[in-house]
């Protein structure tokens, strides 16, 4: 039996999806609009839809405007291939490639911009809606979006496609919402993959989020929010993942891999968690608790810092020294408990050269607790490569140690007070004054 509110973007009459999807879809929505009028019939009324995009490709011109509840857009496939790999292949191979773009279900963004355009504008799905109630379950579900290629932006980054620039955002949400959810979802090529402003039980999960400026931004303020079970990998100038103003926010079970120049960015964020996650980054800087972050929990994470191995990106970086810590706390009363960190370096790619590199440091604030984190510090020994994933996989591999490089595995500036630190450091590895905090040292062996 057909259901009015199931709508097929290659069947609906107005509009060709293939040429352009946006028109398409917003056609639907207004359809939607058009007979879903009374809010309150048999304790229904407005019940929404779905909207369904097969497997194909479908090039986006007109940005898609939403601002109803209970919208789910669905495809048949997250579609992600690495496009970076691609565009850094020489021309004469590409002829190999079995693919050369991503597939599934894909939407290839292809709005026309102004240099000096705001966000916004650029975004594929638009999301907002003024007056009460908040916009409520608008679903992303199984789909590509494609931002196709990046720009010169006068960088002086020889390969344009390396830049991460090019005005492109997939979903963009500007007004406070309940319960979205983004789910299965392939982002690539996107100089924003996610913005979202205002979210309250908001759920990103089990998506492919990578080649992309940044990530996943959570801004202005939210609360009871969840990262969750995503792979995740953002551009050296961006965000993994970025969040404003929140509490109550659980990232777990991320894979959060190269090149962002973050992993995981807070800005004031309280009463949060960051557990169980795998976070790998080429510079310091992974994780930063900025703007008086408090009683946040970060547990159970495996970090990785190395070098970056393939060639393309060798003399890029996000320019942080290494001082400035893997992790760096500005804040008061969060916990830093159990989690692994394994840092490889080598005397002459520290900045600047002759610095001792820091794992955890706390920059401001008062309360904090630091305890039972490893830290093995190697010495780096990974080949660099123009094949990219040989390249990464084999910098992963290689852990053999000719020698313990010396770091400073917490960093306790003289602006932050009454913090304890508790089996993270042996004597000679944590750097405090040890009257204002409490100290007690990693045992070493034979001693």
């Amino acid at each position: 039996m057909s259901n009015k509110n199931y709508y097929d973007v290659t069947e609906w009459p107005i509009g060709n999806a293939q040429d352009d999807i946006g028109e398409v879809i917003n056609s639907i929505i207004a359809d939607v609009k058009r007979r879903q009028t009374d809010n309150d019939v048999n304790k229904g009324g407005k019940p929404g839809a779905v909207i369904y995009i097969p497997p194909g490709d479908y090039r986006l011109v007109t940005q898609v405007v939403i601002d109803i509840s209970y919208l789910k857009i669905m495809g048949s496939g997250h579609g992600f291939t690495s496009s970076s790999i691609r565009f850094n292949t020489p021309e004469n191979e590409l002829s190999k490639f079995h693919e050369l773009w991503p597939g599934g279900s894909r939407i290839l963004v292809d709005i026309p911009l102004d240099a000096d355009d705001e966000q916004h504008k650029g975004a594929a799905f638009y999301v907002k809606r003024d007056g009460d109630p908040r916009i409520s379950s608008v679903e992303f579900a199984n789909f590509c979006i494609d931002g196709l290629h990046f720009i010169n932006d006068g960088s002086g980054i020889s390969n344009p496609e390396n830049t991460y620039t090019n005005g492109k955002t997939g979903i963009y949400v500007a007004s406070a919402s309940d319960s979205l959810r983004i789910t299965g979802m392939g982002f690539v090529y996107l100089e924003h993959a996610i913005t979202i402003y205002h979210a309250d039980a908001l759920s990103i999960h089990d998506n492919f989020i990578a080649e992309c400026g940044n990530c996943i931004e959570l801004r202005g303020w939210g609360q009871a929010s969840k990262i969750t079970d995503n792979l995740i990998g953002a551009g050296f100038k961006g965000h993994s993942i970025y969040a404003q103003n929140f509490g109550g926010l659980l990232i777990s079970a991320n894979n959060i891999f190269p090149r962002g120049a973050n992993s995981v960015y807070f800005d004031g964020v309280t009463r949060s968690i960051v557990t169980n996650n795998r976070i790998h980054s080429f510079y310091a800087g992974m994780v930063v608790f900025s703007g008086n972050c408090s009683e946040n929990l970060v547990s159970s994470n495996h970090f990785l810092r190395d070098y970056e191995p393939w060639t393309p990106f060798l003399e890029i970086d996000n320019g942080i020294d290494d001082s400035y810590g893997l992790l760096n706390i500005c804040g008061d009363n969060n916990s830093v408990i159990a989690n692994h960190f394994s840092v490889v370096t080598n005397d002459d790619k520290v900045k600047p050269v002759g610095t001792t590199p820091v794992v955890i440091r706390i920059v401001s604030g008062k309360q904090n607790f630091i305890s039972n984190n490893h830290i093995v510090s190697t010495e780096d020994h990974a080949e660099t490569s123009d094949a990219c994933y040989s390249a990464q996989v084999n910098a992963l591999l290689t852990t053999r140690t000719v020698k313990q490089v010396p770091v400073t595995t917490v960093l306790v500036d003289k602006e932050s007070i009454r913090n304890t630190v508790l089996d993270s450091g042996n004597e000679t590895q944590v750097e405090m004054d040890r009257n204002s905090n409490a100290f007690r040292p990693t045992p070493v062996p034979g001693s």
